[in-house]
């Protein structure tokens, strides 16, 4: 018998991870196999931990969740871990769900609970938009704070600073420097 893998996630940094792992180590995982990680799941990029259990966990293994929001939460995302998942030989198992995608029904119910899991941040982004535009409306929206200051770019480039060595000073990417200096050089032509 293979080894249960956990995998324990939430969203920001404020969330506590303490009832997914202890709901992980009552399902039969050992502390030591549980990767969490405090990162949105709209995306696959960035999560270390998920990518790094996905390539430890082998033929005959199983990796525990509580939820499938947990894992993903795109249809395409859970799709590809899944896919992935059943390439390895690895068994998917959610201790909250009957999620168990070593039986048929078990498969059918796990897309099921896909589905409904991107519904509904399809739906959030469909309010949190909602919300926006009346707030524009209303001239309360100001878009999000600036976090890069402009002046200090075009400050670097006037004293001959390449945007290499503005994004190192400033903690920014050369693209960043050069769309700016760009929107710049645009700005000061359309005067």
């Amino acid at each position: 018998m293979g080894k249960r893998y956990g995998y324990a996630r939430v969203s920001t940094s404020e969330q506590d991870l303490t009832l997914q792992k202890e709901a992980l180590t009552t399902a039969g995982v050992n502390s030591d196999l549980i990767f969490s990680e405090k990162v949105t799941g709209t995306k696959r990029d960035g999560r270390e931990k998920l990518d790094l259990l996905l390539k430890i966990a082998d033929k005959g293994d199983t990796l525990v969740i509580t939820r499938i929001d947990r894992l993903a939460r795109s249809m395409r995302d859970l799709q590809n871990i899944v896919h992935e998942l059943k390439q390895k030989g690895v068994a998917l198992k959610a201790t909250e769900q009957p999620v168990d995608t070593t039986t048929a029904a078990g498969k059918a119910f796990f897309d099921m609970l896909g589905v409904f899991a991107e519904f509904e941040t399809n739906l959030r982004r469909e309010r949190q938009a909602e919300g926006i535009a009346k707030a524009k409306r209303h001239g309360v929206y100001t878009g999000g704070k600036r976090r890069i200051q402009r002046d200090a770019v075009y400050r670097l480039a006037g004293d001959g600073h390449g945007p290499s060595e503005i994004g190192r000073q400033l903690g920014i990417s050369r693209r960043q420097v050069y769309r700016i200096l760009e929107e710049g050089m645009q700005s000061s032509s359309g005067r």
